[in-house]
């Protein structure tokens, strides 16, 4: 039996990508090996109902800072309490761990997702580039061991930080069970009521922001031919590119096509990718891309980006396009919608191709690492 301390920050606060890995990991941790002691560590708790399993549980055990420092806290704070608590190891889940993390002299993970600041820094301030850089590169340097989400990420840690390949080890993420539930048409047409969705769409999810290039679709949308466009349904929040995004619908006189949500809880986005027609991807870069798993698992014919992991996640279900040439996009569009036969194909390679990404194996995987660490 092991205590395992967590860096659950992202599990409590983020309701996104990371906070889905995150809460994704602990709770699969907790029910495939109920005899460790896990505890939560984080600057605060937001009353959201996916974070009440680990409040109302007694596997967990939620760790809170006692002073108003709460950034100095988690950066420095924690490791004290480590010492204190008699933690065995400590797995950072969002691409930091503590500064002083190796004056606790226990054994530490942690788990990168990406290295976009690094690919591309020109969507970042060149601060919170900085922020990152210090934190990643520290974090992989001080840990024992790296937990890569793709190979993609693996070869970008390598090739940025030259950290030896044999500290990291790829764990591919799993997407929650819910996307793995077969909705019953009454539900589905609830939520297609509640939501006023189009009859017939393509899915995008994602934040709205330069990298998950929202504008390359709305060009793509653009090339179609009028008779053979399809509304797009987007969830996702967005600030500054989503404005753009939205300017450029109207230039092109595109409004009737794209629908936009925020705030869609999981069980509801369930639904969103079972009445899609297709779910498209057009990111540029991604450590991984958790939505095409969410999508396969929904049994959703995938169109996707050709870049970085995203063909790790997708594999051979998926239909790949240059997200920098929107009349390819267009075309793969086309070609998917426009064949039955071809959505069938893809739907049975995607419910098979997911099964590589399920929360018990990534749980498995990442106990024997942990056991290894342990000796």
């Amino acid at each position: 039996m092991f205590k395992i301390g967590y860096d659950a920050k992202r599990a409590f606060n983020n309701f996104t990508g990371l906070g889905n890995y995150s809460r994704t990991l602990i709770r699969s941790i907790a029910d495939n090996y109920p005899d460790n002691e896990l505890y939560l560590f984080t600057p605060k708790v937001k009353n959201k109902p996916v974070v009440e399993q680990f409040k109302n549980s007694d596997h967990f055990q939620i760790v809170l800072p006692e002073s108003k420092m709460k950034s100095y806290w988690r950066t420095y704070g924690i490791t004290k309490l480590l010492k204190d608590k008699n933690i065995d190891i400590y797995h950072g889940l969002s691409n930091e761990l503590p500064s002083n993390i190796q004056s606790a002299h226990i054994k530490s993970v942690v788990t990168i997702h990406d290295l976009i600041f690094k690919i591309h820094p020109e969507h970042f301030p060149f601060i919170d580039r900085k922020i990152y850089e210090y934190k990643c590169q520290s974090a992989c340097m001080k840990s024992d061991k790296i937990i890569a989400i793709s190979e993609s990420a693996k070869n970008d840690i390598i090739k940025f930080y030259n950290t030896p390949e044999e500290k990291i080890e790829v764990i591919y993420q799993a997407c929650g069970e819910q996307y793995q539930k077969v909705k019953l048409e009454e539900e589905l047409k609830q939520v297609k009521e509640k939501h006023k969705l189009p009859g017939e769409f393509i899915l995008f999810v994602g934040t709205i922001n330069d990298r998950k290039n929202l504008k390359g679709l709305i060009k793509a949308i653009a090339a179609l031919p009028e008779n053979n466009r399809i509304p797009v349904v987007v969830v996702g929040k967005g600030k500054r590119y989503k404005k753009e995004s939205i300017e450029m619908i109207r230039a092109k006189g595109l409004q009737k096509y794209f629908y936009f949500y925020r705030d869609i809880d999981d069980d509801d986005l369930a639904s969103f990718y079972q009445l899609s027609s297709a779910f498209i991807y057009p990111s540029l870069y991604e450590g991984f891309g958790i939505p095409v798993i969410e999508a396969l698992n929904s049994k959703t014919p995938v169109l996707a980006s050709n870049t970085s992991s995203i063909p790790e996640a997708g594999g051979d279900a998926a239909e790949y396009f240059d997200p920098y040439n929107p009349d390819e996009m267009a075309n793969a569009i086309s070609k998917v919608i426009e064949s039955d036969s071809l959505q069938k194909e893809m739907i049975s390679k995607g419910i098979e191709h997911a099964r590589k990404f399920s929360s018990d194996n990534a749980a498995e995987k990442i106990m024997a690492c942990y056991k290894e660490l342990a000796g």
